[in-house]
Formats: structure tokens, sequence, C-alpha cells
């Protein structure tokens, strides 16, 4: 079997040294030129596996051979080396179609990570095996519409670098889905898929879980700790409703992604780390920069390439084909017969806005199966919001959340009155946060603890 070929283009006779003896006991083929010209006549005269380039050549730049290479070569990673700090070019060079950068001086234990990742790349593309995964998890992305197929393709190319990606969209529409389907379409499947609410934990215990401790460190540090960047090492870490990131978490987080290394609470060293990072939130990331509420650095370090996720109510056709599938797993989970809709429900749910996006939708079908009589659904079942006529705005179904005041005979008496008003604002609440509980909680003046105990104790799901 013919050795893994790699070209190293850098005009510094050192690095051109390093990387051919750290490269070649990896059982690889190098060839090293120092400049662009010398570049060209290479990829020319034989094709390579892998592709390292410094970004400052005596008769050019290191953008002229990433721009060669996509166009020539579109098949072969290309890694840019850039000098120690410089976040803008390597930030540049992911834009231009880099799989991923090296800074100076060359940490080698990350250079053979991101070796192995590379050549991993290389090889699923020549044996296919990358278009075979992107066919087996693709099917969970379900919806045939043109905002889908667009989805699909943008998610297909970005699992073959490792450009960090912001992934944009309203809450419910699928985020950490698309995530979880760029890391299993490139070559980082093997290895884990850390998914983090970064909302969801105290900011005092944010640094320990993001780069962990050592024992000892503070009270109540038992033992050492490894943190969510050790847990993804040679994965990927997905971080979800990353706007919620404190101010001074986001400098900590901001300095590992750039240098590729944590530091534990109470460790000495950094340790370096080989990680892919991917970032949601439902918020707009711009105008929280604009306000100052988050780091424009940070920013522009996650937002290398956005993929937006459309609500469902820009791809209303796959309504039906998504409804069938949720259908589907409902009866699977509960083992009754696949519920269908009958036609009045199909054009209910087609004409809905869903401001919760397809978790909502989830919702409504899960709600509309346990109150159905058999297992079609009609539209009564789904007990969708109407729109006043008068407003526009939307008003609860009957009997769902429309609650008058009960008449002086009621038998249910002030409990179940005082019951059905709790349960009228925290829907329109839940309804107007597009189904985020903690916003949900906020809006209505609660604790997000006391909104789970209401939704438990009022059968609210």
């Amino acid at each position: 079997m013919n050795p893994q070929t790699v070209l190293v283009i850098d005009d510094e006779r050192d690095i051109r040294e390093l990387l051919t003896i750290t490269l070649g006991r990896m059982d690889l083929q190098v060839d090293a030129v120092g400049t662009v010209a010398e570049a060209r006549r290479a990829l020319a005269e034989r094709s390579y596996d892998l592709c390292f380039t410094d970004m400052r050549l005596p008769d050019g730049t290191g953008h002229e051979i990433i721009e060669l290479i996509a166009a020539s070569h579109p098949d072969m990673p290309v890694a840019m080396i850039t000098a120690y700090g410089n976040v803008d070019a390597a930030v540049n060079a992911l834009k231009a179609g880099a799989f991923d950068f090296v800074s100076k001086p060359v940490d080698i234990q990350m250079l053979r990570g991101l070796v192995r990742t590379a050549l991993r790349l290389a090889e699923e593309k020549r044996t296919g095996a990358a278009a075979a995964k992107t066919g087996e998890s693709g099917d969970r992305l379900i919806g045939s519409s043109a905002a889908m197929q667009q989805v699909r393709a943008t998610i297909a190319k970005l699992a073959r670098n490792q450009a960090p990606v912001y992934i944009a969209g309203e809450s419910g529409v699928g985020k950490e889905l698309v995530a979880r389907l760029i890391h299993e379409q490139g070559p980082r499947a093997s290895g884990p898929f850390v998914p983090v609410n970064c909302g969801a934990i105290p900011s005092e215990l944010m640094e320990s879980e993001f780069f962990g401790h050592r024992k000892g460190s503070f009270t109540g540090a038992s033992t050492d700790k490894e943190g969510l960047f050790q847990a993804a090492q040679g994965g990927t870490l997905f971080l979800d409703e990353v706007a919620e990131l404190p101010l001074h978490m986001q400098v900590k987080l901001l300095r590992a992604i750039q240098e590729k290394a944590v530091r534990p609470i109470g460790g000495r060293d950094e340790i370096p780390v080989d990680v892919r990072i991917l970032s949601a939130t439902h918020k707009n990331l711009g105008q929280l920069v604009e306000q100052g509420q988050f780091r424009q650095d940070l920013f522009y370090r996650i937002n290398v390439i956005e993929l937006r996720v459309p609500p469902l109510r820009e791809r209303r056709g796959d309504v039906p084909q998504l409804s069938a599938f949720i259908l589907k797993a409902l009866a699977g989970k509960s083992g009754e017969s696949v519920g269908q809709l009958s036609p009045s429900a199909r054009d209910a749910l087609e004409a809905y806005d869903f401001p919760g996006n397809v978790r909502e939708l989830e919702n409504i079908l899960e709600r509309a199966m346990a109150m159905c009589d058999g297992s079609t659904i009609e539209a009564a079942d789904l007990m969708l919001p109407q729109r006043s006529a008068r407003t526009g705005a939307d008003t609860p179904a009957a009997g769902v959340a429309a609650v008058a005041p009960p008449p002086a005979s009621a038998n249910g008496g002030l409990d179940d009155y005082i019951s059905n008003l709790e349960r009228t604002a925290i829907v329109k609440a839940l309804e107007e946060s597009r189904y985020n509980k903690t916003a949900a909680a906020r809006k209505l003046g609660i604790t997000f603890r006391a909104l789970r105990y209401k939704l438990k104790k009022l059968g609210i799901d």
C-alpha cells in the first residue's frame, strides 16, 4: 500500500524540517517547498492527501494556495500555518475553505491530531463513505422543501472542514439536530459529540464545567474533574444558547478556542484540546454585540460560518411529512397504532404559524393523540390557538385555555377558578416566548423551578 502524501509550503527552513520529521514519523511521505511557484509545480505534478501552507510566502500568500486547491483539488484538505495569536488570519483562512489552522510555534501533539482527522476525511472522500454517512444521518432531517434541501447541502459542505459554525434559528427548529448531523457526517464522527446548554449552568460553576478542576482547588473539589472541552477531545463541542454566557466566561472561552488549550482550575499547565466548536442560539447575536452584551471578538471567532435553520412557517409544505414522522415515533413509544391526520387537521396544521416550530408541533401531536377518539386526529383534537378577527393575535382554542369567570354556582369553586387563571397566563407566556420555558418564567415573574412545578401541577406539556 502506497504511503499517504503531504505537501508542506513554508519559507522557513526550520518549520519545513519540523513538519517533515514529525509527519515522516507518522509514516507519511512529505514534499516541502518554500514558495507559491514551487507549490504550483508540485500540485501540477502529483496528487496529495493533505497540504500545509504558511500564510505569508515570498511570492504570494497562503490564500492563493487555498483558492488553487479548492478549484483544482477540492477533495484535498489544506491547513493554514499562522503566526501565534493571529486570529484574523486563521478565521479568513477557514472562510476561504481551509480545513483547519496551526499556530506557530507548532504544537506537535495538536499537529498529529489534526493530521489524523484530515486524512480520515480524505479517505472518506475517496471511498465514498462520506456520501453514505450523509444519506444515513440526513434521514432524521425531515422535509423535502427547497429550504430544507439547502440546509442538507450546507450541512454536507460544512462537515468537510473544521471551521466553527454558528447555527441560527428560532426556538424549536432543530438546531441541535443540525449540529449532530454536521458532526456525524464529518471526520470526527467516531469522536464524542458533547452538547451543553450554556443557559443551564450556574455562573459560579461555569469555569469548572468547561475546563475542569484539580483536587483541592476549591471547597468541595474532592477529586480531579475533567471539563467539557476534555470530554469532547477528538470530537465536537456544541454550545447551545451561547448568548447566555456571562461576559467573564466569554473571555475565557475565547482564549480556549484561540489557543486550542485549557487550564483546569487549580492546574499549573494548559492542556491541549482537539475540539471542533459548533454554537447556536435563538437570539440575534449581532444585535447583542452592538448592545455590548456579547463580545465582538468571540462573535467573529464562533461565527466563521453561519447556518440559518428556517422556521416551520417558511416550509409549510413539510408539515404533513413531519407530522407523519412524529406520529410514527409516538406510536413506537406508546405501543399504540400510528395516528393519522384527517384532511381538516392537515389543513389546520399547514395554516398555523408554529411560533414554537418543530418542538411545538411535537407537543401538539402528542396532546392530540391523547385526546382523539381512535387513531384519526381531527382539527378539533389539535386545539390550535385561533386568530382573532379583530386584532390578528392568537387566542386559545375552546377547551384549552379560554377561561371565563365561572358562575357563582360553579362546582369547582375558587381553587379551580384560580388554577384556570394560572393555566391561561402560563399558556399565553409560553406562546409569546415561543415555548422557551426560561423566557416564559421571566415573563411571568417567577423562577424557572416554580414554572416547572406549575407545569406539572396543571398538566401542561
